[in-house]
């Protein structure tokens, strides 16, 4: 079976090509169409092919007015050489322009498309676009059921959705943790609720806050606020440094908003065998709640998250079973256990 992944806009590229290089070990013919990632390397195509086909020159500008004019002049060449592509299936992971796409995107093969954020949040108010987009696929996935839930409360036919759980980022890292570090980490967007996550921090005595990952927020301050209880390494980190901040944490927040399905910095947390805190939006909760991996808490509720940190960090009985839970879920949530349900996805189309 020849399968094409395409993310136009690289924007996972962990995921993409983790889920390529497991379809490629069960001996289908896959190819990954993205664009460069602009913030840092990616991991080598392993079994498949990997074709930067997009925004060739707009991947390698800065963040300007003018690259974005670039790039709006370059997708619709990237959608073209996409289409000219005859695969058995073609599954999109993210549409790269969706208003452009409302015009371009007509796939002449069976198509899937990953409903990440169940509808990216830029262009979250555009429904009728989202309803003529979602229409031009065969299937769509969601990555919980509450995400399938809330895609056939928009008006997607129940018979085209399906539900293949997000996958972990297994990593073994070396427990060097001092028993009272939260990480909040990955890209520090607005929806991800750090503010929350200081806040529960300052409620509970002892406790620290590490803060790893690339801030598209201002943070002076947060950090004024959170003083001397927490350590900022900020910045697009590394895969090293990700993995050394996993070992140090205790456990992790994520106090999101209700704006996302599943976090693939969960995904990461729990592949290391990292306890959670999560609000219950999306499939956080179904993801943690249901493996035992943490705490589940209301969206929203500040006291709420700083009573559950404080559990953990003060009964270790409790922290414990947690992080036996994270390593269920790290155990069970492979890839090859996604590949093979994305093999049946598509067989049902080729």
């Amino acid at each position: 079976m020849r399968i094409v992944l395409a993310d136009p806009p690289a924007y996972t590229p962990p995921y993409d090509r983790s889920l390529a290089a497991a379809l490629a070990r069960t001996g289908a013919d896959v190819e990954l169409v993205t664009s460069r990632f602009r913030f840092g390397d990616v991991a080598p195509a392993t079994g498949y092919a990997a074709r930067e086909w997009f925004y060739p020159l707009s991947s390698r500008m800065g963040s300007s007015r003018l690259r974005l004019a670039v790039k709006g002049l370059e997708h619709p060449l990237g959608m073209a050489r996409l289409a000219a592509l005859k695969p058995d299936v073609l599954h999109m992971q993210w549409l790269g322009a969706p208003e452009a796409d409302g015009f371009l995107f007509r796939p002449r093969s069976p198509a899937v498309f990953t409903a990440h954020d169940i509808i990216p949040r830029r262009t979250a108010s555009r429904t009728t676009l989202w309803r003529k987009l979602f229409a031009r696929f065969d299937r769509v996935v969601a990555h919980s059921q509450r995400g399938r839930d809330a895609l056939a409360e928009f008006g997607v036919p129940g018979e085209h959705l399906r539900v293949i759980p997000h996958p972990a980022f297994r990593s073994d890292v070396i427990r060097d943790d001092d028993g009272r570090t939260a990480l909040v980490f990955g890209l520090i967007r607005p929806h991800k609720g750090i503010e929350d996550a200081v806040e529960a921090v300052l409620r509970v005595d002892d406790a620290r806050l590490l803060v790893a990952g690339d801030p598209r927020v201002p943070l002076d301050g947060l950090q004024q606020t959170a003083g001397e209880r927490a350590e900022w390494r900020l910045g697009f980190l590394p895969d090293a440094e990700i993995r050394r901040a996993l070992s140090e944490a205790t456990v992790a927040l994520f106090p999101y908003r209700a704006e996302i399905d599943v976090s693939g910095a969960l995904l990461q947390a729990l592949g290391a065998g990292l306890p959670a805190i999560v609000y219950d939006i999306g499939g956080l909760g179904e993801v943690v709640g249901g493996y035992g991996a943490g705490a589940v808490v209301e969206h929203g509720d500040v006291d709420a998250l700083a009573s559950a940190l404080r559990t953990l960090l003060e009964d270790s009985d409790a922290l414990s079973a947690a992080r036996r839970g994270a390593e269920k879920a790290r155990d069970e949530l492979t890839w090859d256990a996604s590949a093979s349900a994305h093999l049946d996805l598509y067989r049902e189309l080729a």
